[in-house]
C-alpha cells in the first residue's frame, strides 16, 4: 500500500485552505469528503483582514473580492432600534492590504476554493468518502474509508492526517481528545433571506440588545441579508418556518417592504457554545477548525479559526516532510493556535453577554453606559481594530521577557516597491525584514538560508512598523507571523528552527 503525505479529512474552508496552502508547497495530499457537493445553506458570513490575507495567499484575492463586501462596523441598538453606540471601521485596505471586515456567502467562498484546487496536480479530491476509522502506527496512519455511494470499503495510508471534520470530529475521537466547555451554551435562530428590495439599513453588523429577545442583523450580499435570534424556553425553528410567523422578527428592518418580496433561504436552530478540545495533535493526527474548538459568532471569528489553523501549521507540515524542518516545530502548532482560539472565544463570549444578559436590569445598564463607551480611552480602536492577539511563546515565537514586541504578531501587509506588497516578495518563505543596510556578505548569507530580504527605508510602512517593536529587524515565519525581532539583523535564527528550536 503506498503512503499518501497528506490526507485531510472534511473539505470545508479549513480543509481547502490546508490542501491549497500544502499545494503550493508541492505537498502530495488526499481530500477526503463525505459529501460528493458543496453544503448549499450559508453558514460563516464574516472574515477579517488577517484571514481576507490567507485567501489572497492562496490566489483568491481577485475572486473573493467578488463575491464579498466590505462592512463598516459594529452599531448596538436598543428595543427600539435606537442606536446606544456605533464603532465605525474603515472600509479601505488595512495594514494587510484588505478592507477589516468583509462579509461573503460560504457557499460562494466554498466553490471558488474548490475551484482553485484544480490548478494544483498535488492535490485530490474524493466526495462522498466517509471516514470511519484512524489507526496510528509508528510509521504512518491507516485511514478507513466507506464510499457512501457504492459501500465498498478501502484501506489508504498516510504520513499525516488533518482532520478538518467538524464539531462531530471523528478524527478528534480517534485521538482520544475530548471537547471542554467554556461556560457558555445559548440557543439561537438562524434566518437567511434574499431580496431584489433595498432595506436601506446602515452597512455593518446591528447587534439588538433586547432582553426579550436578543438579534443580529448584517447585510452579506447584493440581495442577501442574515438575522440571527435568541430562542426563548420551548421555541424552536419550526415556529418560524414560514414568513407570516417569521415577519415579525425582521420586519423592524424591513419596513414596508411587501412580504411577497422576501424568500427565506433558511432558517435553522444553532446552539452556540464556546468549548476548545482537550488536545489537537496525537502524534501524526491533527485537529482544525470546528474539529478543535467551537466559538459563539458574535465577533465572527468562527471559520477565520479553521483558516489560522491551517496557515499555522501547512508550512510546519511542509518543512518536515521535505526535510527542511525539524519534526518537533510541530509540536508548536497546538501551544501557538490554542491559546489564541481561547483568547477569541473569550472575547466572543464577553461580547454575547454583554447584549443578552441581565434582563430588564440589564437592558437599563446598556441604555445608561453604551452611549458613553466612545469616552473610555481606547475603547473605539479595541472594538474597531481587527488585530487579533499574537501567538503564544513558542520555539517559534521568541517573546522578550519585559515588554510586548512584535513577535508572536502578523507583519504588515505593507506595500514594499511600490506596487508589490509584503507577501507578494515573501511568496511563502522566511524573510528579514530590516531597517539595517546590509552588506553584500549579509545579503549573501540571508540568500544562502533561502531567505526573502526586505529593507524598511526611513518613512516607509515597514519602517514605522519595527519602530514600534523597538526593534531594527524582524525574522518573519512563512505564515507571516514575525519569529524574533531584535535592533540586531538575526538571519542565524532560521537555521535554528531548522535544527527544531528558535
Amino acid at each position: 500500500m503506498s503512503m499518501i503525505p497528506v490526507v485531510i479529512v472534511g473539505a470545508g474552508p479549513t480543509g481547502l485552505t490546508a490542501a491549497t496552502l500544502l499545494a503550493q508547497y508541492g505537498v502530495e495530499c488526499l481530500i477526503l469528503e463525505r459529501w460528493e457537493s458543496i453544503y448549499p445553506q450559508p453558514r460563516a458570513v464574516a472574515l477579517d483582514d488577517e484571514v481576507h490575507r490567507i485567501l489572497a495567499r492562496l490566489g483568491l484575492r481577485d475572486e473573493f473580492a467578488a463575491i464579498s463586501r466590505p462592512h463598516q462596523g459594529l452599531r448596538l441598538l436598543d428595543r427600539d432600534m435606537r442606536v446606544l453606540a456605533e464603532f465605525r471601521r474603515d472600509t479601505a485596505p488595512g495594514p494587510h492590504g484588505y478592507p477589516q471586515g468583509s462579509m461573503f456567502d460560504q457557499p460562494e467562498l466554498e466553490t471558488i476554493l474548490r475551484r482553485n484546487l484544480k490548478q494544483h496536480g498535488t492535490v485530490t479530491f474524493r466526495g462522498n468518502a466517509e471516514v470511519t476509522a484512524l489507526t496510528q502506527d509508528a510509521s504512518g496512519v491507516r485511514v478507513d474509508v466507506t464510499d457512501t455511494a457504492t459501500g465498498e470499503q478501502e484501506s489508504i495510508r498516510a504520513a499525516y492526517v488533518l482532520g478538518c471534520d467538524g464539531a462531530n470530529s471523528l478524527s478528534r475521537a480517534s485521538i482520544g481528545a475530548a471537547m471542554q466547555g467554556l461556560g457558555f451554551t445559548q440557543r439561537w435562530l438562524v434566518i437567511d433571506v434574499v431580496t431584489e428590495a433595498d432595506l436601506g439599513q446602515w452597512e455593518g453588523v446591528h447587534q439588538l440588545a433586547d432582553p426579550a429577545r436578543a438579534g443580529t442583523y448584517m447585510r452579506v450580499g447584493k440581495t442577501r441579508y442574515r438575522w440571527e435570534f435568541q430562542l426563548t424556553p420551548g421555541e424552536t425553528a419550526d415556529d418560524y418556518r414560514d414568513m407570516a410567523r417569521l415577519h415579525p422578527l425582521i420586519s423592524r428592518w424591513t419596513g414596508d417592504i411587501p412580504v411577497a418580496e422576501l424568500e427565506i433561504i433558511r432558517v435553522a436552530e444553532y446552539t452556540f457554545r464556546a468549548q476548545l478540545a482537550d488536545r489537537w495533535r496525537d502524534r501524526r493526527v491533527f485537529l482544525l477548525g470546528d474539529a478543535a474548538h467551537l466559538t459563539p459568532p458574535f465577533i465572527g471569528q468562527g471559520m477565520c479559526a479553521g483558516l489560522r489553523d491551517a496557515m499555522n501549521l501547512a508550512w510546519k507540515l511542509a518543512g518536515v516532510l521535505d526535510g527542511a524542518l525539524a519534526e518537533s516545530v510541530l509540536d508548536t502548532y497546538e501551544i501557538e493556535r490554542k491559546h489564541h482560539a481561547r483568547a477569541m472565544i473569550k472575547l466572543a463570549k464577553f461580547i454575547g453577554t454583554a447584549m443578552t444578559a441581565g434582563g430588564e436590569f440589564g437592558n437599563v445598564i446598556r441604555r445608561a453606559v453604551a452611549p458613553r463607551l466612545h469616552l473610555v480611552p481606547g475603547l473605539t480602536d479595541l472594538a474597531t481594530d481587527s488585530r487579533t492577539p499574537p501567538l503564544h511563546h513558542s520555539d517559534l515565537v521568541v517573546r522578550p521577557r519585559l515588554r510586548r514586541g512584535l513577535a508572536g504578531r502578523l507583519c504588515p501587509n505593507a506595500i514594499v516597491d511600490g506596487h508589490r506588497r509584503f507577501d507578494d516578495l515573501a511568496a511563502g518563505r522566511f524573510a528579514i525584514v530590516t531597517s539595517i543596510e546590509p552588506s553584500a556578505a549579509q545579503r549573501a548569507d540571508i540568500e544562502r538560508r533561502g531567505a526573502v530580504l526586505i529593507v524598511a527605508h526611513p518613512g516607509s510602512e515597514l519602517h514605522r512598523w519595527l519602530r514600534t517593536g523597538a526593534a531594527r529587524a524582524a525574522v518573519v515565519r512563512p505564515d507571516g507571523t514575525v519569529l524574533h525581532a531584535s535592533r540586531r539583523l538575526l538571519p542565524q535564527t532560521i537555521d535554528a528552527v531548522r535544527r527544531g528550536g528558535g
